[in-house]
């Protein structure tokens, strides 16, 4: 059968075999030859940066490296300037990829990987879904991704779906008409994954839950669910678990470099060390030990058109004691850097605080079926939600009750019952964010 994904990466000049040769004697490594390989990639894309990339050099300037510890981090702020500008001697807009990313976080920017990179990337993902049998050559995707509304570019992305084997769902509804249509798809389309936004895949289960449905019934065919850029909490996982019926897997990855950790059929969240490194700092840069939670700073070992090193992703992560350099393993996501409230006594809490405790409600009282919670002053947060009935009294007050309990007293919320969400462009839905 013809490897039609295969193929549409070497006809983009993406050198598929000769990355996949290379991803093969990374991972033929022992620990002491991998320990060696690491050191000397790190070493190798810091001179390469140094030596032909002006924006990175202009970031360093004469700051003296001595050690890894050294060098500056990078962030998005640093990016804010046209392509051309930060691209490495030697690559154009021409011979790279180029991409953006949704701007979920605030900062959206254009990036760019060169071709050998980008390759690499993607024979390091076919491998992590091969350990769940899904080959990208021949296995259908159910996808819930954002997709733009404009007619051409609309068009244009579902070509480019089609020859990669995927169908891409509406994210934008999920009325129940909606979703009717995305099962009758799921009832006459032998998919073998589905992939996609966690808020998007949960909506669709919280149907089925509703119908007492299950959507291995409906697609016996599916091996799989992939769940990424949103966080997926124990509750969602089992009734992703239940209403399918097939292995949950949880992704972590960002536009800009690729997936960061993917789940093993051993159950571990297996970080990407064969081309990135992956750090947890504490607020002043500083390296933590495994088992301590900072912010999530990533180098990209193999990206020379454009420099993504000690680059912090904007999230927030603790790596398992029982991690190492070859093996390191992700023991949990805690929230966004960028998430957090500041409330009236100076303390600071994480957004994804108030987020854990609201689901919790609300999925204990089964009304409400999307929220967001939004600070519009230091003392006030507006929470706005869909639902089949408004919210009674008693309900806000429990809410209330139960907030002041774990943040402080005092504090001012503003219940307001939607028709949709607003889940932005990119169709991610953003779950806390402040305004102050």
């Amino acid at each position: 059968m013809l490897r039609l994904f295969d193929l549409s990466l070497q006809l983009n000049g993406f050198p598929l075999k000769a990355a996949q040769k290379e991803l093969n004697q990374i991972l033929g490594l022992n620990s002491t030859e991998y320990e060696a390989f690491l050191a000397a990639k790190k070493q190798e894309i810091l001179q390469h940066h140094l030596t032909h990339n002006a924006l990175y050099k202009k970031l360093l300037g004469n700051q003296k490296i001595e050690q890894w510890s050294d060098i500056p981090v990078m962030r998005k702020v640093h990016f804010q300037s046209p392509l051309s500008e930060r691209l490495s001697e030697g690559f154009t807009p021409k011979n790279v990829y180029i991409n953006k990313t949704s701007g979920s976080s605030g900062d959206p920017f254009v990036f760019a990987k060169d071709k050998f990179c980008h390759a690499l990337i993607w024979a390091n993902i076919m491998r992590r879904f091969d350990w769940y049998g899904i080959d990208f050559n021949h296995s259908w995707q159910a996808r819930f991704y954002g997709m733009p509304l404009d007619f051409w570019a609309n068009k244009q992305l579902r070509f480019k779906d089609f020859l990669s084997r995927r169908y891409r769902f509406n994210i934008f509804d999920f009325s129940d008409a909606a979703i009717e249509r995305m099962l009758d798809k799921f009832g006459k389309t032998r998919f073998d994954y589905i992939n996609g936004y966690t808020s998007s895949i949960v909506l669709l289960a919280k149907y089925l839950e509703r119908k007492n449905l299950f959507i291995s019934d409906i697609c016996p065919s599916l091996k799989v669910c992939v769940v990424t850029s949103e966080m997926l909490f124990d509750r969602d996982r089992a009734l992703l678990e239940e209403r399918f019926q097939i292995p949950i897997i949880n992704e972590y990855g960002s536009a800009e470099l690729e997936i960061i950790a993917l789940e093993n059929p051993q159950g571990e969240w297996l970080v990407n060390a064969e081309t990135l490194f992956v750090e947890i700092l504490d607020d002043n840069d500083r390296v933590l030990p495994y088992g301590q939670e900072g912010k999530i700073v990533v180098t990209s070992l193999y990206n020379k058109a454009h420099p993504m090193i000690r680059y912090e992703v904007g999230d927030r992560g603790i790596l398992d004691e029982k991690s190492t350099l070859q093996k390191p393993l992700l023991q949990k996501l805690t929230g966004r850097t960028n998430d957090i409230a500041l409330l009236p006594s100076g303390k600071k809490a994480p957004g994804m605080t108030f987020y854990s405790i609201t689901k919790r409600l609300f999925d204990d009282q089964g009304n409400v079926k999307e929220f967001v919670i939004v600070q519009t002053r230091i003392n006030t947060f507006e929470i706005q939600y869909t639902s089949e009935r408004e919210l009674k009294e008693e309900e806000k007050k429990e809410i209330s009750r139960v907030f002041d309990q774990f943040l402080e007293p005092g504090l001012v919320y503003e219940f307001i019952k939607k028709e949709t969400i607003d889940r932005g462009k990119s169709g991610k839905l953003k779950q806390f964010r402040s305004l102050v």
